[in-house]
C-alpha cells in the first residue's frame, strides 16, 4: 500500500470516528414538518391512589336487588374509558359470570381491549348494564355474547357453557365472578331460602361450571374465581356470604393441584371494599355505605377498574407458573 493510499485511508477512518461521536453528543432536533416528542408523549403520567376516586361519605342509596351499576351515585368506574390494552389475550375465548357490572364487567372490557372474544351471563333484570357490556366488547372488534340465566340452575349452568362454547368456537378462559350477597344482622334474620339462595349461587354455580366448562378446557386454559377479603376476615353481618367466600380461596387452592397435570392453571382474585351495586341492594346497611371504604389506609372503596389488570394478568400466558394463587387488591387492608 503506498503512503498517499495510507493518508486518505487514515482520513476517512478518522472521519468517521469523528461523525460518529459528534452524533453521540450532539442534541437532537426535529424532522421538518415532524413534532417534537415531548414528556406527555413518553412518560405516564403518576397519580396519587388514595386521591385517585370518590372517597366516603357516600350518598345514602338503595337497589332492590341485584341492582345496576347505572343507577350508582357516584357510577362505578370498570374501565369504560381508562383501560388501554396491548393485545395480551389476542384470540382467547372467555367466559365470565356476573359480567354485566363489578369486577365482572371490568374484566369484560380489559379482556376485550386485550384482543379476547367474551361471552357475559348476568340475571335478566341485570339488562340494562349487560347491554353497556356488549356493546363496548363489539367496539373492539371482538364477539360478544350476552347470555342472561340464573346460575343457581345446574341445567342453565350447563346450557352457559354449551352456548358459550358454539357462540365464541371454543372456550380457554372462565371467570367464575357471579355472587349474591345480602347482609343480615343476625343468623336469626337469615331464612333458609336466603342461605340456600347464596350457596347456590356462590358455591354450586362454580362447582356445575367447572365441571360442565373441563371437557373444552385445552391445555394452556385459565379458571378464576372471585374470593373476597370476607374469606379471612367475615363481618359479623355477613355470616352465609364469607362463607363461600372462604370456600372460593379453598376451591382454588385444591382445584389448582387437581389440573396442573392438564396444563390448567386455577387462580383468584379477593377484593376489599369496592363499589358495586352489591353494596346498595343489600349487601351493606345504608350507615355502612355511607362511609364504605373509609377504613382503609387509602380511605376510600376501590373501583373496579383497579383489580382488571389482575384478571388479565391471571389469564394471560405469561402468568404460566401462577396456579393455586389468590391475589388481593384491598387498599391496604392486608388481606388475603
Amino acid at each position: 500500500m503506498t503512503e498517499k493510499t495510507q493518508l486518505s485511508r487514515r482520513r476517512v477512518i478518522g472521519g468517521l470516528g469523528a461523525s460518529l461521536a459528534a452524533a453521540a453528543v450532539a442534541p437532537s432536533f426535529p424532522i421538518p414538518g415532524m413534532a417534537a416528542p415531548s414528556d406527555a408523549d413518553t412518560l405516564e403520567k403518576l397519580e396519587n391512589p388514595s386521591e385517585k376516586y370518590p372517597k366516603p361519605p357516600f350518598k345514602s342509596q338503595s337497589q332492590p336487588w341485584p341492582g345496576l351499576a347505572g343507577q350508582m351515585d357516584p357510577v362505578p368506574d370498570h374501565g369504560e374509558k381508562s383501560y388501554k390494552g396491548s393485545g395480551r389475550l389476542k384470540g382467547r375465548k372467555a367466559l365470565i359470570t356476573g359480567g354485566d357490572s363489578g369486577m365482572g364487567r371490568a374484566a369484560a372490557i380489559a379482556y376485550a381491549r386485550e384482543g379476547a372474544d367474551v361471552a357475559i351471563n348476568y340475571l335478566p333484570a341485570e339488562e340494562a348494564d349487560a347491554r353497556e357490556v356488549i356493546a363496548l366488547i363489539k367496539k373492539e372488534g371482538r364477539q360478544a355474547l350476552a347470555l342472561p340465566g340464573d346460575l343457581r340452575d345446574e341445567a342453565f349452568c350447563r346450557k352457559l357453557i354449551d352456548d358459550t362454547v358454539r357462540g365464541l368456537g371454543g372456550l380457554d378462559i372462565l371467570v367464575s365472578n357471579a355472587a349474591r350477597q345480602q347482609q343480615r344482622q343476625s343468623i336469626l334474620d337469615l331464612s333458609t331460602e336466603d342461605f340456600d339462595a347464596t350457596m347456590k349461587t356462590n358455591i354450586y354455580a362454580p362447582f356445575w361450571l367447572i365441571k360442565a366448562a373441563l371437557p373444552h378446557l385445552p391445555p394452556g386454559a385459565a379458571i378464576i374465581g372471585t374470593t373476597s377479603e370476607q374469606a379471612t376476615d367475615p363481618s359479623a353481618d355477613l355470616y352465609d356470604y364469607a362463607q363461600t367466600k372462604a370456600a372460593t380461596t379453598n376451591f382454588v387452592r385444591s382445584l389448582a393441584k387437581q389440573l396442573a397435570p392438564k396444563g390448567i392453571r386455577v387462580n383468584g382474585v379477593a377484593p376489599g371494599p369496592i363499589w358495586t351495586p352489591l353494596q346498595v341492594s343489600g349487601g351493606a346497611t345504608p350507615e355502612k355505605l355511607k362511609k364504605f371504604g373509609g377504613d382503609t389506609p387509602m380511605g376510600r372503596p376501590g373501583q373496579p377498574v383497579e383489580l382488571a389488570s389482575i384478571y388479565v394478568q391471571l389469564a394471560a400466558n405469561d402468568a404460566s407458573y401462577a396456579t393455586g394463587q389468590v391475589y388481593g387488591a384491598m387498599g391496604g387492608g392486608g388481606q388475603p
